[in-house]
């Protein structure tokens, strides 16, 4: 079964373009749900994601990862791979 990564976004965010960014030289497919474009899917991130209303907000096989500090958190402590092989 493939991975699946979801990350909600919005166009103007810094973040989340840094995001994208180390999937992208990881070459990992995503699918991004950009936030101002689907203003009627905030709430359900939220509470999906505890409560954080900061974008992007960042789910691997449904999991919950964070937003993009925690993303380079993962990654850097050699978490992130081991999400995206299972």
């Amino acid at each position: 079964m493939p991975t699946e990564v979801i990350i909600y976004s919005k166009d103007y965010c810094p973040y989340c373009v840094k995001a994208k960014q180390l999937f992208d030289r990881l070459q990992q497919p995503y699918t991004e749900i950009d936030l101002g474009k689907n203003p009627d899917l905030v709430l359900d991130v939220v509470q999906k994601s505890g409560g954080r209303k900061t974008v992007p907000q960042i789910f691997i096989n449904g999991q919950h990862i964070g937003g993009c500090d925690d993303l380079y958190a993962l990654h850097a402590a050699g978490g992130l791979e081991t999400l995206l092989k299972c």
